[in-house]
């Protein structure tokens, strides 16, 4: 419980509507967001910086690399979904300050200890990926897959297995079937963590890192179906689905996809000897021409470990481009974006410097706003698939060289 805390009565106040039936956000005006939005960002910094001081121990800020440099900076934690996950379930701090998107602050919620609350500065930092599979959806899509025989209401048949860019609904729908919860840096262990329980995968909300694993794999395309949502048995035939090892949900990054073959292949001629790292959201014709794909912890480490002077083009969201663009330039490494006109993800980009200060100082005021709470139900279920999560072994380079090789092309 919060017995060392100066602050005990933080969800006093009016309780706002719930984002969704399964997720509760509750805010007070102690100190109201209209008096920050209206400064300007580099004057949140000092006041930041103390807000901070103030808390000590009894709050911990995380920062997920697609945070622009002016909230980053403040952060105590950075990586991407997966080691921000492992960082947040070992966290003794009584306040979880989430520099990410919902489904994140999410996660942290069900991953917590008793008593810890956790904090999304801004409420409409979300992930359009993860709107693109809504509970109901996916529940019909499992009837009409227990109808065809494919599987049972326990998942015997089908291993459903979500992408962390999901809510805490579909996590829970996954655990409940004996499912799991994925991350792009252990998508593979967790492939084969399915096909051990079952001969068939499920997999959300994202089709291209579940396509680019599957293949990387040894899984050909005439196996894998794609799952409309939209459509009568997701626009498929009962013989298409019985024959699929892989059922891939038909949703996708919007900053991922916008990155194109014809990128790869302008930024070649333009940069003789180039190395070309993407994310495995990308889709399966980028990553084709792609000398290593990875996580953005395994993208920060290919570019980290290779030579000075070596140049990159890195296929995955601008800031964290530009951010290694900077931190590289001492060593003569290059690192540009694959996209010359940058790849922003919005959602992320809606927490400012103004919405970080606002959160702090009126935890400071004894106050908590925005925070993010799973109800009891969903948040049982949602743990044990995010529990599987993190058994499963991250090996990177593993990974990253056969999803190369099954392009074709080599691993550094």
């Amino acid at each position: 419980m919060l017995s060392t805390s100066p602050f005990r009565a933080l969800e006093q106040g009016p309780e706002l509507k719930a984002e969704d039936k399964l997720t509760t956000a509750i805010e007070t005006e102690i100190c109201s967001l209209e008096n920050y939005l209206v400064l300007p960002d580099h004057t949140m910094d000092a006041r930041i910086a103390a807000a901070r001081q103030k808390l000590g121990s009894q709050a911990v800020i995380l920062g997920h690399h697609y945070q622009r440099d002016e909230v980053i900076r403040f952060a105590d934690f950075t990586g991407d979904s997966f080691k921000l996950a492992k960082i947040s379930s070992k966290s003794d701090a009584d306040y979880i300050v989430f520099c990410g998107v919902h489904f994140m602050a999410e996660s942290a919620d069900v991953l917590g200890r008793p008593g810890q609350q956790v904090i999304l500065p801004d409420l409409n930092a979300g992930c359009s990926m993860a709107d693109m599979a809504e509970i109901g959806q996916v529940e019909d899509c499992w009837e009409q897959l227990v109808k065809l025989g494919l599987t049972n209401d326990m998942g015997d048949g089908i291993t459903p297995m979500t992408y962390m860019n999901s809510t805490a609904a579909i996590k829970a729908f996954c655990g409940e079937r004996g499912g799991v919860v994925c991350t792009s840096s252990n998508a593979p262990g967790a492939f084969e963590w399915g096909f051990n329980k079952s001969p068939k995968v499920l997999f959300l909300p994202d089709q291209h890192l579940g396509r680019n694993t599957a293949l990387a794999m040894g899984i050909p395309m005439s196996e894998m179906a794609v799952w409309d949502p939209f459509q009568i048995m997701g626009g498929n035939t009962p013989e298409r689905l019985r024959k699929a090892k892989v059922i891939l949900w038909k949703g996708h990054c919007s900053v991922h996809q916008r990155f194109l073959p014809e990128h790869v292949d302008k930024v070649r001629a333009k940069h003789p000897g180039i190395q070309v790292v993407v994310h495995p959201e990308c889709r399966w014709e980028v990553c084709q021409k792609a000398d290593a794909i990875g996580s953005t912890e395994r993208l920060i480490e290919v570019i980290t470990n290779a030579p000075r002077g070596t140049k990159f083009a890195v296929g995955t969201e601008i800031h964290l481009v530009n951010r290694m663009g900077k931190q590289f330039a001492d060593q003569d490494k290059m690192v540009i974006t694959l996209d010359d006109s940058g790849c922003l993800c919005t959602t992320m980009f809606r927490i400012s410097p103004q919405h970080l200060c606002w959160a702090l100082e009126n935890l400071v005021e004894g106050n908590v706003v925005n925070r993010i709470k799973v109800d009891d139900d969903v948040k049982h279920w949602a743990r044990v698939a995010l529990d599987r999560m993190l058994e499963i072994k991250v090996d990177h380079v593993p990974a990253a060289a056969a999803m190369v090789a099954a392009s074709g092309r080599l691993q550094d």
